[in-house]
């Protein structure tokens, strides 16, 4: 089977390894056997992420990101109680990528030189793995002052909002408007030119930091509104106006994303008949919207707080995700826009937004 390279928009790969607790350098296999009979995380000994199934993936490069949420009283979600904890939270992270770094298992690219640089020496299993650093969910910056600092610290993307009611903009199951804490931010990285990640603002809050924000825009793990109807996903409005805007959206395999009514307590892969080719569905109508697939990226949020329990059948391992670019090929797509849906259009847009 030929091995094309993937570009991964989004990876939650600190937080495994920080809240998880995996070391992401062992074989998948060690990482499940350490979580038998672990109950604390719904996926335990269901991961499907690690740095060897990484490059017998071919993912030479992807969006490594920083998240923890803060919460307020009256928030029910899990999160930390004030935003400072939150940003120690993400500064621990960051510190995992770093001794990655010195590990030889990560290499973090800043800017388009660094990008050109990584994609022209990369050599899958003997390079490491290229990551780009992305905040999902902006609780952390306490000020203005502390993005700076991630800044300099090679941010490059931030999503204003997760889960619930944020601080800079309203996520998933939340409504309301970013409010002037949210200009505020957008205006700040449109100054640094940090990328603006879509993906998982409620409404209210996306067509307001839509209109607002006037720098680059992609949604990283991000589906169809027509196909699965919840507020997680973009409707075709939505849709059209990122096109519009040049945006890539990457396509997650989260189950109940993926296929309607979808049930925590009860579905399965193997009871719902979950297959990628639900995900191609997904790929094809951002297709008719936008009249070709370059606006499709792979960001498939995988071990995102769920693991094969919730997932494809046909994925066993994020090397998995090779079968994709087969099952396009039967639905025929291009072999031009198969290399642009695994990794190139996502990189162009990168070698065009990047400082």
């Amino acid at each position: 089977m030929e091995t094309r390279m993937l570009f991964d928009a989004h990876l939650d790969l600190s937080m495994n390894a920080m809240e998880w607790n995996r070391d992401l350098r062992l074989e998948i296999e060690d990482i499940r056997g350490r979580e038998q009979g672990m109950v604390d995380k719904p996926d335990r000994g269901n991961g499907v992420v690690c740095f060897p199934e990484m490059q017998k993936g071919n993912i030479s490069l992807c969006v490594g990101t920083l998240i923890a949420r803060y919460v307020k009283e009256s928030n029910p979600l899990p999160g930390w109680h004030s935003p400072e904890q939150a940003w120690a939270q993400t500064s621990a992270q960051l510190s995992w990528y770093r001794a990655m770094e010195k590990e030889g298992q990560l290499k973090q690219i800043r800017n388009k030189i660094e990008l050109e640089s990584h994609l022209s020496n990369y050599v899958n299993g003997k390079s490491p793995i290229g990551y780009l650093l992305s905040l999902e969910g902006a609780d952390s910056i306490v000020n203005m002052e502390y993005l700076e600092q991630r800044y300099e610290e090679g941010l490059v993307a931030i999503g204003p909002a997760h889960y619930g009611p944020g601080t800079y903009a309203q996520g998933t199951n939340a409504t309301g408007g970013i409010g002037e804490k949210g200009k505020q931010l957008l205006d700040k990285m449109d100054d640094l030119g940090i990328i603006m990640d879509a993906t998982h603002l409620c409404d209210d809050s996306f067509w307001e930091a839509m209109d607002h924000f006037q720098g680059a825009v992609w949604a990283s793990h991000s589906l169809c509104r027509s196909i699965v109807n919840h507020n997680r996903q973009f409707n075709d409005e939505q849709l059209k106006l990122l096109i519009e805007r040049g945006a890539v959206i990457g396509m997650a395999l989260d189950a109940w994303m993926m296929i309607p009514n979808w049930d925590r307590s009860k579905s399965t892969p193997e009871n719902t008949g979950l297959s990628l080719s639900h995900l191609v569905n997904h790929i094809d109508h951002i297709c008719q919207l936008a009249g070709s697939a370059k606006n499709i990226m792979i960001g498939t949020d995988l071990d995102g707080g769920f693991g094969k329990e919730q997932m494809p059948l046909e994925i066993d391992t994020i090397a998995d995700m090779q079968k994709l670019p087969i099952l396009l090929k039967e639905r025929n797509f291009s072999d031009e826009d198969i290399e642009g849906i695994c990794w190139k259009n996502g990189i162009d847009f990168l070698k065009k937004n990047l400082n």
